[in-house]
């Protein structure tokens, strides 16, 4: 057997493996699907098995008794707002950073960077929002998300703002142009592929995120949607099957999200990071 042989087998084998971890991921979420059909009797079985009867009404109980409007549209209320701010702010940041050769700017990269590694402390958190006097209201939780996901922003718009020429912005600068508008009017334009990525990540990042609304937001009207799903636990603990129904509700979303803009992630990361 030649070496091309040999490589083409191996790499045969690599996917194979794969095909069956994958597969290992989605058992859980089967048995998740076909859980919230089931009656809360069959569904202890925590089995694969098709339900005997497929229980719809599983989810327009879970749809009155939780509140998911609410929930839903708190959570894209939450996620929006972080993701635009997120953005905003990372970008013109990383715009600064880029451009500004120096090791005050690279210091401040690398202090961005850090924030990739050190984790968030919870009680120090509270007791500045509480200090500045908005704890418990939904302007803190988006700010923290905004804040929590500014490292991998900045990573990200670093690497592809560097790969735009500099040539660009001193000719903006020849026809009178500002700081700002050669920031709106060039750099925007030219850095949609990151946005774009990372508007889902954060999306998705915040979305999924549990901890932060339930020590931020003190009124359970402005929970979001995987918090709904702990207080539905609370209330119908021993109906697998209700709480099955609110998973996927819950999960339903992102992965909608996540099917369709696939290539966008994957094309933001690596521009991000071949470019840079």
């Amino acid at each position: 057997m030649n070496l091309l042989a040999r490589k083409s087998w191996r790499n045969y084998l690599v996917e194979l493996i794969m095909i069956l971890a994958s597969l290992l991921v989605l058992l859980p979420i089967l048995v998740m699907l076909l859980g919230s059909f089931k009656t809360s009797a069959e569904v202890l079985d925590f089995s694969l098995s098709l339900p005997k009867e497929w229980m719809f009404s599983n989810y327009k109980l879970v749809y009155e008794e939780g509140d998911l409007l609410r929930a839903f549209l708190n959570g894209i209320l939450i996620t929006g707002i972080s993701s635009v701010v997120n953005i905003v702010t990372t970008s013109a940041a990383s715009f600064v950073l880029v451009r500004r050769e120096s090791r005050l700017s690279n210091f401040l990269y690398l202090f961005f960077f850090m924030g990739l590694i050190a984790p968030m402390s919870t009680i120090t958190t509270i007791r500045v929002v509480q200090w500045m006097g908005f704890y418990g209201s939904v302007t803190s939780v988006i700010l923290i998300y905004a804040a929590l996901n500014t490292a991998f922003s900045v990573f990200l718009y670093n690497g592809f703002i560097k790969s735009i020429p500099k040539v660009l912005d001193e000719v903006a600068f020849l026809e009178g142009a500002g700081m700002f508008s050669v920031f709106f009017r060039i750099i925007i334009p030219l850095i949609v592929p990151v946005n774009a990525t990372v508007a889902i990540m954060v999306f998705m990042s915040v979305w999924n995120d549990i901890t932060i609304p339930l020590y931020f937001l003190t009124d359970s009207s402005d929970w979001t949607m995987p918090l709904s799903v702990y207080n539905f636990y609370g209330k119908f603990s021993r109906d697998w099957n209700l709480i099955f129904a609110d998973l996927v509700l819950t999960s339903l979303p992102v992965f909608i999200l996540y099917l369709f803009a696939q290539k966008y992630i994957v094309g933001g990361l690596t521009a991000g990071a071949v470019k840079g």
